[in-house]
């Protein structure tokens, strides 16, 4: 079991619970229990992604290196270019291999008194937020996930917001509604 020991997110409401969790001073936070995981999917999507923007540096990059020759710059330029190459190889193998490791890392969980986080693969966080302290929920799809059929969903309190990306669309869906009435949001949608 992990126990958190963080700041406890209230203001005003449902003030009898987090009173008692500042005289505790724990919620108990058990990695198993966050059982949720992103879509398998998540992982070619984010590959594809990946692969465009690699695409498009290393156009940018042989562009470079031909306006070096064509313009004869300084050879200084050369070693300057030689460096971003390397470092761009690098980047590349990370960006490959980044979407397996978020995948494997991410979990999460909601029930009626919290949405909890969890993802990290060097240093993981564990994040608690009291479904009272949620003021919006928003689904975003972008044209590589709308291709795979997924959705990232986007939670709001009042001082920061947390993106669960990568879930597949009917799971993302009933999370915001599950979310939204939870945390008793309008459906703006069916107005």
């Amino acid at each position: 079991m992990i126990l958190y020991r963080g700041p406890v997110l209230s203001i005003n409401t449902n003030k009898d619970a987090y009173r008692q969790a500042r005289i505790e001073g724990v919620f108990s936070l058990e990695e198993k229990s966050l059982s949720h995981q992103l879509s398998k999917k998540y992982v070619q999507a984010r590959l594809v992604s990946e692969l465009i923007g690699n695409a498009l540096w290393l156009i940018v990059l042989l562009i470079l290196f031909w306006m070096y020759h064509f313009f004869e710059w300084p050879r200084w330029v050369f070693w300057i270019l030689i460096g971003l190459s390397a470092l761009s190889l690098l980047g590349i193998v990370w960006s490959f291999l980044e979407p397996y490791y978020v995948y494997r890392n991410w979990r999460y969980h909601l029930d009626e008194d919290y949405l909890q986080l969890s993802y990290g693969i060097l240093t993981k966080t564990w994040i608690t937020i009291p479904t009272a302290k949620i003021q919006a929920v928003t689904t975003i799809q972008g044209p590589i996930l709308k291709r795979y059929r997924l959705r990232s969903v986007k939670v709001e309190t009042i001082g920061s917001s947390y993106t669960i990306p990568g879930l597949d669309e009917d799971v993302a869906l009933s999370l915001r509604k599950e979310i939204a009435q939870w945390a008793k949001i309008k459906d703006t949608e069916a107005l």
